[in-house]
């Protein structure tokens, strides 16, 4: 057989393991952040009366530039940042927020470039970097998951990155980020600042988004994704807002026709059936407040957080208890600090669950 040390691989690929968390059949599937709640069956006829309306036409390429989806995300940020003066030429959409991060790599990377981070955050941002050819820096957060704007700054002024990657809420440890590290991160950064807001829906009462800083600030960028609060995982739909000129460096890179017009009559659906998709965000929020007032009480350190997961230890093998918990049909995330565990909110039955299964398996004495 074959292996991939017998390839021409590039270098900087070898050694290296796919991105991907356990997809396994388990009853309860804690781990990849979804909203659990799926669509109605109103909303589903909807969706297949949509791509019924394309279907005769895939013949034909998709509107290359999909004006008509920019256009109502426009519209949705504007309605969820009140504010935010938004319009299609300054919104852009590609399949997933990963392709979208993968296309502000191609275009503001690349080979001799730099881009800086602030770990533990998410995982892909490192790993699309080293794909792109960009060196990844480390700049780390601080022990309580936030950033220090002072450390930060110096971080940025000492190695005067390309890009720089901040995450609000962040991903693994729902960690929101105050406007002023922001913004001090903005004005010391030499290149492009993305605020990597896949879960901004889920943020806690008063935590405002990096929507309300763009105004004059050509070199931020703010990504968002369908796949979490939107329940629109399988969609594949991520998208930006930013400076018009940021738009059009992106337009340098990207493939014809990226986003099939399948995607594109979904994702316009999703967003006309708004309110609906996103009514479950509430509950979301209070059963995530309501897990993290209940782990705090059985003695775990918990992360405060602003998304729909909560990353809770610390164990001395969290392996362990991930398995103890898989054993009990509970599927969760080893991701993040290693001592530490992090589970997406459910349904009030799954959070039941998990909760009995992790007071189980602690009865064993991992």
């Amino acid at each position: 057989m074959t292996s991939l040390g017998d390839l021409p691989l590039r270098d900087d690929l070898r050694g290296r393991e796919p991105y991907g968390a356990p997809q396994l059949d388990v009853p309860y599937a804690l781990n990849t952040n979804e909203n659990p709640y799926p669509p109605s069956d109103r909303l589903v006829k909807a969706l297949g009366e949509a791509v019924m309306d394309v279907a005769g036409t895939l013949n034909r390429y998709p509107d290359r530039d999909a004006v008509a989806l920019r256009a109502d995300l426009a519209a949705f940020l504007n309605a969820d940042t009140p504010g935010a003066g938004l319009d299609g030429r300054r919104v852009w959409a590609a399949n997933g927020s990963n392709e979208i991060i993968q296309q502000i790599l191609q275009a503001f990377g690349g080979t001799g470039r730099t881009a800086l981070g602030f770990e533990p955050s998410y995982s892909m941002h490192p790993i699309i970097t080293g794909v792109s050819g960009t060196r990844w820096l480390n700049a780390f957060r601080d022990d309580d998951f936030g950033i220090d704007p002072v450390r930060a700054v110096a971080a940025i002024e000492g190695h005067q990155p390309d890009i720089v990657f901040l995450t609000s809420p962040n991903n693994p440890t729902g960690t929101a980020l105050p406007p002023a590290v922001i913004e001090a991160v903005l004005d010391a950064a030499p290149g492009m600042v993305v605020v990597d807001e896949a879960y901004a829906e889920f943020r806690r009462e008063g935590t405002p988004s990096a929507l309300t800083l763009l105004d004059g600030r050509p070199r931020l960028i703010v990504t968002r994704t369908m796949s979490k609060a939107f329940a629109m995982a399988g969609t594949r739909l991520g998208y930006l807002a930013a400076d018009p000129a940021v738009i059009d460096a992106l337009l340098l890179v990207r493939l014809p026709y990226h986003l099939s017009a399948v995607t594109q009559a979904v994702a316009r659906t999703a967003l006309a059936h708004g309110a609906e998709l996103l009514g479950g965000v509430e509950a979301l929020r209070r059963d995530r407040d309501a897990i993290v007032a209940w782990l705090r009480a059985e003695g775990f350190r918990v992360a405060d957080s602003d998304a729909n997961f909560v990353l809770f230890g610390t164990f001395p093998d969290r392996h362990a208890v991930w398995e103890a918990l898989l054993a009990r049909g509970v599927l969760i995330r080893e991701v993040g600090p290693p001592e530490w565990l992090r589970v997406s909110v459910g349904t009030p039955g799954e959070m039941d669950a998990f909760r009995t299964a992790l007071t189980e398996a602690l009865k064993e004495g991992l």
